[in-house]
């Protein structure tokens, strides 16, 4: 190995940003170096890794920040040591890891064109970071790319800058890390815009004589008006950057010596009755310029910037901008994020266990922040950090690397409905990853989604039902929900009582009354039931609920059978329903009809047998009660429940893995399959009947929908 890769590591480690790391960690890391292949060393960025190393200093970066930044830029260290380090610091894999998942983003950001959906790219990048502090780290990197991108050649240099003012930028602003924020900005404006650059760089010089002369009368100026009133402050010149400058010239359209802020003086205070107190001395000593003030400290930035903006009318009649804070504000305006993130890594005490509860909450925060959608939001840092988690996104990618932001859940019909309507209408099937998927699939971030599409729209309507799973977004659910609005009221009519008729026969209620239930979903008429069940704004499942709550409540009081030991209180049993007005009497479900909770019933003193327990509009049941009405008995569902069988009839075509499929469904659906059986005709059609253990109507209903939908299944539907 050359000796000037062993100085480069050297060096490094003896920086004083390399503090952080322990002696120990830091001989370790020399002695795998030594067994490094030189070729390792030779490739190495020793100017940009120094510079990213004190930039995550200046940030106030912990050991394994420092550490993973190192790494990362070292793989033949990396490998050496990375078994070593999983023990004493943890941390340290899952920033690696982040680092690794941002360069696919920066490839897609090549690979297309520089600029589009850079707000994409960005919610990608922090959608597949796991560990949120990866971000300062990759700002630092990028910063020091940026500081040696003149050596690059142009189009490398222009490429990097492009990266730089799309991604990095925009994230450091959101981080609050001004101290990153304009630098990226003023380093990759000089390299995108190198004209524009030097012009501006060269009027600011020729006049920064006459402004620093004007800026230090102000500070006495001002410092005596502050003292006269008691007031403790530090004033200083605030520093001005090239792309500011220029945005607000674009912005506003003025030639560079009409902007006001070109002096600015920052004073800092105590504390907050002290900014007030000053912002007063101020206006008191200067006339404010109107529309100019801006208090930040009591509506604060999104990303916790707080500070007093006011311009004034200074001497000479010169505008004057002054900014207030305190010292907490500063740090916080300077250091954004990394003022609050420092990590401390610490045992299984108490006292460690608080601290990492309190980091796990600013990284809540940071997430917050890094996921807002502009800056233009007036959010306080104190809300922030008390706000819930917003919504869990997933970032998806088109075959052309664009992202498309989806909700938690989403499947490709999802993704399919985002990129157009017409595209969702014609959807045909999904690759993703380059694999054909089925319609229910649920999407995570960085996938490739290949949409196939039909000649035709054709959407279907049982897309719309929520047991399907096969729609997340409500944005797409409207988008097909209005495609069948546009069709004729006949269509819709017919489509309506088919789906709702199909639900009543599988669950045995086919014979109900309907009227009641559209009152209920405030349809006029049975016909515009079935109008709101086509549109998808009523579920069939809904109606055959409703049903049941109409007929549980219609179904008459039925007085208990005379008996001459006494009342008793109404007994739980272990079978899950509650009997009324009997003694310990044996209680089971009737074969007949094989109730389910949800639905009305009633109960039948049998000879020998005990207490039946039988659907309110079993035919069996109806007959016994117009023969013997003294033994009826009210019964009612209860709390406990160890299960219900019911029989369940599956007739369609005969083909391979059918009964798999099936067997398969009902264990997904945590149902209990006690007893198959199946026979095939010789025209090829299968007839299974499968006795079924569910816990309740509810899981019965998704059960009979999703075995409806498999392959080659005409009918699925409830016996008895």
């Amino acid at each position: 190995m050359s000796r000037t890769a062993i100085d480069g590591l050297h060096a490094l480690l003896r920086a004083p940003a390399a503090e952080p790391l322990p002696a120990s960690l830091r001989a370790r890391l020399v002695q795998a170096w030594d067994a490094v292949d030189a070729d390792h060393a030779r490739r190495a960025p020793w100017p940009v890794i120094a510079d990213t190393l004190q930039v995550l200093s200046r940030l106030d970066a912990d050991a394994s920040a420092l550490l993973a930044a190192l790494l990362f830029d070292l793989p033949g260290l990396r490998a050496a040591v990375a078994g070593e380090l999983a023990a004493s610091h943890p941390a340290v894999r899952g920033l690696l890891e982040g680092q690794d998942a941002a360069d696919p983003v920066w490839a897609l950001h090549a690979g297309r064109e520089a600029g589009r959906n850079g707000e994409g790219l960005r919610r990608l990048l922090l959608a597949i970071s796991q560990d949120l502090r990866v971000v300062p780290i990759l700002l630092a990197r990028q910063l020091a790319k940026m500081r040696v991108a003149d050596r690059l050649p142009e189009a490398e240099r222009r490429a990097l800058a492009q990266l730089t003012r799309d991604l990095h930028a925009p994230l450091a602003n959101r981080l609050g890390i001004w101290q990153l924020k304009w630098e990226l900005e003023d380093l990759a404006f000089r390299h995108l815009e190198p004209d524009t650059w030097r012009r501006l760089a060269r009027e600011l010089d020729e006049s920064r004589a006459a402004r620093e002369r004007y800026i230090e009368a102000v500070k006495k100026q001002l410092g005596r008006a502050l003292a006269a009133q008691g007031i403790a402050a530090e004033i200083s010149g605030r520093p001005k950057h090239i792309y500011s400058i220029w945005r607000k010239m674009q912005k506003k359209q003025l030639p560079l010596d009409r902007l006001y802020d070109l002096r600015a003086v920052r004073v800092m205070v105590a504390d907050v009755a002290a900014c007030y107190a000053t912002l007063g001395v101020v206006h008191a000593l200067w006339a404010p310029v109107p529309g100019e003030f801006d208090d930040y400290i009591a509506r604060p930035k999104p990303n916790g910037y707080a500070s007093l903006h006011t311009a004034v009318v200074g001497p000479e009649g010169r505008t004057l901008e002054v900014q207030v804070r305190t010292g907490e504000m500063h740090e916080q305006a300077e250091l954004g994020v990394a003022a609050h993130w420092r990590y401390k890594e610490t045992g299984g005490s108490a006292a460690g266990k608080g601290a990492g509860r309190a980091f796990e909450r600013k990284i809540a925060w940071m997430r917050q922040l890094l996921e807002q959608a502009g800056d233009g939001r007036d959010e306080g840092l104190a809300g922030a950090l008390d706000a819930e988690l917003v919504e869990e996104r997933v970032y998806a990618l088109t075959p052309r690397g664009e992202v498309v932001d989806l909700p938690q859940g989403a499947t490709p019909l999802d993704f399919a409905y985002h990129v157009h309507t017409m595209v969702g209408h014609r959807y045909k099937g999904a690759k993703v990853n380059g694999r054909i998927v089925p319609l229910g699939h649920h999407l995570r971030s960085g996938d490739r989604v290949e949409i196939m599409t039909g000649k035709e729209p054709d959407p279907k309507r049982d897309w719309l039902l929520p047991a399907n799973g096969f729609l997340a977004s409500g944005r797409s659910r409207d988008k097909v929900r209005a495609w069948f609005h546009k069709l004729d009221r006949s269509r819709n009519l017919q489509a309506g009582r088919e789906l709702l008729e199909r639900e009543l026969k599988r669950l045995g209620l086919h014979q109900a009354e309907l009227a009641p239930v559209a009152r209920r979903f405030h349809a006029e008429t049975v016909d515009d039931l079935y109008i709101q069940v086509a549109l998808g704004d009523v579920g069939p499942n809904q109606v055959v609920r409703v049903l049941h709550e109409l007929q549980h409540a219609a179904e008459p009081a039925t007085p208990a059978v005379s008996r001459p030991s006494p009342r008793r209180a109404p007994r739980k049993d272990p079978a899950g329903f509650t009997v009324q007005g009997v003694g310990n009497l044996l209680v089971q479900l009737a074969r007949c009809c094989q109730p389910v909770p949800g639905e009305p019933i009633a109960g039948y003193l049998t000879r020998s047998r005990g207490v039946t327990v039988h659907r309110a509009g079993c035919a069996s049941f109806a007959r016994l009660a117009a023969a013997q009405p003294q033994r009826v008995l009210p019964v009612e569902w209860g709390s406990s429940g160890g299960g219900y069988e019911v029989d369940v009839a599956i007739t369609g075509v005969d083909r391979k893995w059918l009964l798999k499929d099936v067997t398969t469904l009902v264990a997904q659906e945590d149902a209990h399959l006690s007893d198959i059986r199946s026979e095939v005709g010789s025209n090829g059609r299968a007839q299974l009947q499968l006795k079924l253990r569910v816990s309740d109507y509810g899981q019965l209903s998704t059960l009979l929908g999703k075995l409806d939908a498999l392959p080659g299944v005409e009918q699925a539907r409830r016996l008895g």
